[in-house]
């Protein structure tokens, strides 16, 4: 009965170790397979790039073929006219924000700063820790005095635990030991089992001690995740102004191409009654010349007009970034948000405190301000001396099996405890101190920045609030012109009909009526730019829709 016993026991033994190694094997399978076992998009696979040295080392002749002459340079009239897109500002945002090149760019650094808080964050994530090692050992040992024996072990050494990081910068481990040894020295039992539950703790109590202290790297992760997500509300708002300013633009070339359409309209009509003068004996040939000569400037100025049309609508195309919508084609783009010039009563006090508030890089400094403050407590802390406390809590099992050795493990029979502390005081310690004046000097650094920069953004208030006035006066004294020229255009073309005046005074005063128009359509887009430089100033956008972005998180199979 005994002896079935014992053999039930021994298949027990067995059975727990092969179940231990099995254990062990799976974690250690498992674990791998949880942190490296991640596959990356396709898009993301490595790839090598051979450049040819003549790539690098020649530069290569650009060479044109001659074009078909046409006509006055003109086009075709026959070609069938570009598509024609009307936008207006809202529309033309919300396109800038869905495709704009510069700002998917930035909107990914949101996402890899909250990957960096999770990283910090990741430092106090407990582990699990394995070991196992096989021995064989033969140590020679005197048995008498011409005698040397050897003694030869076998050892199987098996650990698993847990180790926890703690906040407070400690560390606590949970670990149960396992050995199976085999000797040839006389024992009561061979093999035999012995196994160990412990737990230990190990804690700083100056240097490293503390939440705070152990926190600073989360804490600085977070100041530079919201310094990301301020820089991208700023380029958010910069991308925006910048679409404002290019529509506006964009509005002032088409209308500026629309005057130069009239004017040239005016200058063949001058041509015709010129011609109808002569025919009629009552002017000289000389004026059919001059007019002629008025309808090639005014046909120049159309192809001037036409040309930086184009350049505003790349430009824009550009700025949209709309995949329907390269710079490469044909299709017009028309603006139907009109400019309304209205006069505001402008605070300059009240506008730089708005300045001061919405600004993102003065929110950017206050965030670096406070990472420098975190700075200096923490290189405070790391000055400290070493001082740390380990304790150390252990029970012990021995026995012929496995299963014996944890029973009277478990019974608690044979148990230990030890306290420890070390100490490290570098002599001098003077890296700490260099460290701990550099978070110093960085800190009153930035509170000087800070100083010059509130100065500069109340520069740029002031001087947008004044750009704006000006412009106001600008649209005022053009549009008065506009209108005292237009009668004066007026008045030469009855003295030219009356045959008071000649075909270059009515020239002179069309030339002078068209400035005037231009120079009105101009102050009425940079009154608008003024609005959009004023907002971008003050850390705000013009009309009463509100912006707000998410960032993009690239796609990705890592969990």
């Amino acid at each position: 009965m005994s002896k079935q016993i014992s053999n039930f026991k021994f298949q027990i033994s067995n059975f727990c170790r092969s179940l231990l190694l099995l254990f062990t094997c799976g974690l250690i399978l498992m674990c791998t397979f949880l942190t490296g076992c991640e596959s990356f998009p396709g898009d993301e696979d490595f790839y090598e790039i051979t450049v040819a040295p003549e790539k690098l080392r020649q530069v290569e002749t650009l060479e044109l073929q001659k074009a078909e002459v046409q006509e006055n340079g003109r086009t075709d009239a026959n070609e069938p006219p570009p598509p024609e897109l009307e936008l207006n500002l809202e529309q033309c945002r919300a396109l800038t924000l869905e495709n704009n090149l510069d700002l998917k760019v930035q909107l990914i650094s949101p996402a890899i700063a909250a990957e960096r808080v999770g990283e910090a964050e990741s430092a106090f994530e407990a582990a699990f820790t394995s070991n196992m090692v096989y021995s064989i050992g033969d140590t020679p040992a005197v048995t008498s005095l011409d005698d040397i024996s050897g003694s030869k072990v076998k050892n199987l050494y098996t650990d698993l635990g847990v180790q926890v990081p703690l906040r407070t910068g400690g560390t606590v481990r949970f670990d149960m030991v396992g050995n199976r040894t085999r000797t040839d020295a006389p024992t009561s039992f061979n093999p035999f089992y012995s196994s160990d539950l412990g737990l230990s703790i190990s804690q700083p109590l100056l240097r490293g001690a503390g939440n705070r202290a152990n926190t600073h790297a989360i804490r600085i992760a977070e100041y530079e995740r919201q310094i990301t997500d301020a820089r991208t509300k700023l380029e958010v708002i910069r991308v925006i102004a910048a679409m404002d300013r290019v529509y506006w633009r964009l509005y002032a070339a088409r209308k500026e191409l629309e005057v130069r359409k009239k004017q040239y309209d005016l200058a063949k009509t001058l041509n015709e009654q010129a011609h109808r003068f002569v025919d009629a004996g009552d002017k000289s040939q000389v004026e059919i010349i001059r007019t002629e000569a008025g309808v090639a400037q005014q046909l120049e100025a159309i192809i001037v007009a036409e040309n930086n049309l184009r350049d505003r609508q790349r430009e824009f195309k550009r700025t949209l970034n709309k995949p329907e919508l390269n710079m490469q084609t044909s299709t017009i783009l028309i603006p139907t948000t009109e400019p309304i010039p209205v006069r505001y009563d402008l605070e300059k006090p009240r506008l730089v405190a708005i300045a001061f508030e919405n600004r993102m890089e003065m929110l950017e400094l206050e965030l670096q301000i406070a990472e420098d403050i975190s700075s200096i407590d923490y290189m405070h802390n790391q000055a400290l001396p070493l001082v740390t406390m380990d304790y150390r809590y252990n029970i012990n099992g021995l026995g012929d099996s496995r299963d014996d050795s944890v029973d009277l493990l478990f019974n608690k029979r044979f148990e230990d405890h030890r306290v420890g502390l070390s100490l490290l005081v570098p002599l001098g310690n003077e890296a700490a101190k260099s460290r701990l004046r550099q978070a110093f000097y960085q800190r009153r650094q930035r509170l000087a920045t800070r100083n010059n920069r509130q100065a500069l953004i109340e520069l740029e208030v002031l001087n947008a609030i004044d750009q704006l006035e000006a412009n106001w006066q600008r649209i005022l004294a053009s549009r008065q012109s506009a209108i005292l020229d237009g009668r004066l255009f007026d008045a030469e073309k009855r003295q030219f009909e009356l045959g008071l005046r000649t075909s270059t005074d009515v020239l002179q005063a069309q030339t002078n009526f068209a400035n005037s128009q231009s120079s009105e359509i101009l102050a009425l887009a940079e009154y608008q730019i003024a609005l959009v430089d004023l907002s971008y100033a003050t850390g705000t956008l013009l009309g009463a829709a509100k912006v707000r972005w998410e960032p993009i998180v690239p796609r990705s199979s890592i969990k």
